[in-house]
């Protein structure tokens, strides 16, 4: 039975990867990156998620990546906010989904449904043809066209699902492919992956969902399965972080790929030598937080895919030593673990240990960009405002007392407004927001710092 499983596990997982696959070229040295999207954009962690992954892989290659996500957003307002909020940031790449808003959240008598979504469909795809001629006035940016994340339908949560929202999704999701494939620009496919997963995962927790309770918003896991397909597009998959292999039989050196071995010292006991890798280990949050209650945190996407095996692959093999006894190993000097010879011979995954010192160095990474990521969000929160309460009102960018006062007001019958008050009411002030981008740029420029591998002195001795 348990062999049946892991076959369909990874029957699944081939077939996944299959659907995220795309001719996508990786991002390159000095891309600036924006990512223009809906709430699942502004508030998600997806493309956070990918650039932590550059960051730790290449971390002598600096891009640069922006949110332009705003919550609530159909093509046309996308369309609108395409000079404002995405060629001012002057892009060398940019990604666009949407899908999820455009079909709206009515819920529609099955013998309706379908002419209702035909009708909401046809008016997002006009505004698309809008946004799709301004798009080719800019032959210097890459485009991206991404498939939104699903709504799930088939989630046995207790909120009514909408029946053939997705469905209605998915005509929008086809012409994205279809016009990505007419003007040669990259299409990834969030929808069918993700669906696939959600299914998967029903067979045996019908409530299951990385959508949230909403059937909406991705959860971090979720966020971090959008990062892997993304990665997967990219054709990243199968990059190690390192691959060493050391004979301690004979005194050689077998395998050094992405890093550096000198120094081999091999006796009876002890096997030394210094290992400089090209790349760091991907660090994985294990703290619950973003969309969802209960929130859930972007390492839960470990059970969902198989990212380490994909992308985090930190190998260090260790043949001839005697494998019925144990050997401790340390680097620079602290203890990392003890293993028996035959698990030396198999191979130790040192990204999955998290107290070496380059997993550590590749957390100070990650705490740095969520806390830019953070920082970002209030922007986020002062542009959402702008966008989608004062611009209907004529009020873009008017930052006065007398639209402060206006929004005070519209708070107290709409929540969302409420809850953003406090934020907008601090970034309203310019040298607010460019205090703000300035320490997000510090904190850029310090991963940028931080982020290059060291050389490490390893010991390997037998305990036993």
């Amino acid at each position: 039975m348990y062999k049946k499983i892991l076959v369909c596990t990874l029957i699944s997982f081939s077939v996944i990867k299959g659907y995220s696959q795309a001719k996508l070229k990786p991002f390159t040295q000095g891309d600036r990156v924006v990512f223009m999207g809906n709430s699942i954009t502004d508030g998600g962690h997806y493309h956070s998620y990918i650039w932590l992954y550059y960051m730790t892989h290449f971390p002598n290659m600096r891009i640069d990546c922006f949110n332009a996500g705003i919550g609530g957003d159909v093509s046309k307002q996308m369309l609108e906010r395409l000079n404002t909020d995405v060629f001012v940031k002057r892009p060398t790449v940019m990604t666009l989904t949407f899908g999820m808003n455009d079909t709206g959240y009515e819920l529609y008598p099955a013998a309706k449904a379908d002419s209702v979504y035909q009708q909401k469909v046809k008016i997002s795809l006009q505004s698309f043809e809008l946004i799709k001629a301004e798009l080719q006035q800019h032959p210097e940016i890459k485009k991206i066209m991404i498939a939104s994340s699903p709504y799930d339908e088939t989630s046995k949560i207790k909120i009514r699902p909408l029946l053939k929202k997705n469905t209605a999704m998915l005509v929008i999701a086809a012409e994205q492919q279809k016009t990505s494939k007419e003007n040669n620009w990259g299409f990834v496919d969030f929808n069918t992956p993700m669906t696939m997963i959600n299914q998967r995962e029903q067979r045996t927790d019908s409530t299951f969902t990385m959508q949230d309770a909403d059937r909406i918003h991705p959860t971090n896991d979720g966020q971090m399965v959008m990062a892997y397909v993304f990665l997967n597009a990219q054709g990243l998959a199968g990059t190690k972080v390192a691959d060493m292999a050391i004979n301690a039989k004979n005194n050689k050196i077998e395998q050094q790929s992405n890093c550096k071995i000198t120094g081999l010292i091999v006796n009876s006991n002890t096997t030394k030598f210094t290992y400089l890798a090209n790349s760091l280990p991907y660090p994985l949050d294990t703290i619950p937080s973003g969309f969802g209650r209960p929130e859930r945190s972007q390492a839960q996407a470990l059970k969902l895919i198989p990212f380490i095996n994909d992308y985090d692959q930190e190998m260090l093999r260790v043949k001839g030593l005697d494998q019925t006894k144990a050997y401790a190993l340390t680097i620079d000097g602290k203890a990392i673990g003890a293993w028996d010879g035959k698990a030396f011979v198999d191979g130790i995954n040192l990204a999955l240990l998290t107290a070496t010192p380059q997993y550590q160095q590749s957390l100070a990474i990650m705490h740095l960009n969520e806390e830019r990521w953070e920082i970002e969000r209030r922007l986020r929160e002062y542009y959402w405002i702008h966008y989608s309460i004062l611009k209907p009102k004529g009020l873009l960018f008017n930052d006065s007392e007398a639209t402060m006062d206006s929004l005070q007001k519209y708070a107290r019958k709409d929540f969302f407004v409420g809850v953003t008050i406090p934020t907008y009411q601090k970034a309203r002030f310019k040298s607010v927001r460019d205090a703000w981008q300035k320490e997000m740029d510090l904190l850029t420029d310090q991963i940028y710092q931080i982020n290059k591998p060291v050389a490490h002195n390893f010991e390997i001795r037998l305990v036993n």
